[in-house]
């Protein structure tokens, strides 16, 4: 264990047998730095009910900063005991970000809408000329990961509109050409038959409808031995929890809300199609809508 311990901290055998044998005392630095390697939450350090430590993801302020954000998702999914125990809550305010991790143009638009939205010095500039990079490899492997674990979402009927606003916003400021509006708007419709095939066919996802709370982008990894609660700051970025009795009011707190949600798959085929044909008409009116407009 001194071994070890000398290892970990860059100190001497002896300084190290100090610390275990109680002769002298850890530093702040380095309990953090243990903690850390073997992977300890200093919550179990304290003694409030009403004071927990959080981490915080990086913020994310340019096109380059989401390289970072897709790596630390990544880790997240490999420090968590990813077994049959694992169940991922995710609160759907907007589509969840795992499915427009993809290549086509839905993605790059939503690239280019949280781009302009988290950086006050962007540049407007039209969507045409905006190239962002390639993520390709984190962000496949990153959504292969969410889409084989057993996941639990809350979709409302405003799930959808959020991007849809965004079209029209950038639509009508000249930004976004008609023609890739439109491929965008077929793009989200085929995005949405595939996630109303998975609650016909996959057993390992749940969707729920849920019409009497607030939706918050929360995103939730419940194991037994191990949890993890992201809450948003912005698109972005998370505040991440992993302490015990806070995750499990988190726990509590979800499975209260699909006490009060209909599922989509068990209610049947009729209250399917009319929860998914909603977001279908809402899709089919902004084209529509498109198809007879022009940008001011």
């Amino acid at each position: 264990m001194n071994d070890e311990i000398a290892n970990i901290l860059n100190i001497s055998y002896d300084a190290a047998h100090r610390r275990t044998s109680l002769k002298a005392k850890f530093s702040f630095e380095e309990a953090l730095e243990l903690a850390r390697h073997y992977q300890i939450s200093l919550n179990q350090f304290l003694t409030s009910d009403h004071q927990i430590l959080v981490q915080k993801t990086k913020a994310v302020t340019e096109t380059g900063d989401l390289q970072s954000f897709f790596k630390h998702n990544l880790n997240v999914f490999e420090n968590l005991p990813l077994s049959e125990g694992m169940i991922i809550y995710y609160s759907a305010k907007d589509i969840p970000f795992f499915y427009t991790l993809s290549d086509t143009l839905l993605s790059r638009f939503k690239v280019y809408v949280w781009m302009n939205l988290l950086n006050s010095r962007q540049v407007f500039i039209p969507f045409l000329q905006f190239s962002p990079p390639d993520f390709e490899p984190a962000t496949q492997e990153l959504k292969q990961r969410y889409e084989e674990q057993h996941v639990v979402e809350l979709w409302n009927d405003m799930t959808v509109s959020s991007i849809l606003q965004q079209i029209v916003y950038y639509f009508e400021t000249g930004l976004l050409q008609k023609r890739e509006a439109m491929v965008i708007l077929e793009e989200l419709k085929e995005l949405i038959g595939y996630i109303e095939r998975k609650t016909e066919n996959n057993p390992k996802f749940h969707l729920y409808e849920n019409e009497l709370m607030h939706l918050s982008n929360d995103i939730f990894f419940h194991h037994p031995q191990q949890s993890l609660f992201a809450i948003p700051t912005n698109m972005f970025g998370y505040i991440l929890i992993n302490d015990e009795k806070t995750c499990k009011e988190t726990l509590n707190y979800f499975e209260h809300q699909i006490r009060n949600s209909k599922s989509m798959n068990t209610s049947g085929n009729r209250d399917r199609k009319i929860f998914f044909n909603k977001m279908y008409q809402q899709i089919e009116n902004l084209i529509q809508k498109l198809s007879y407009e022009k940008p001011s």
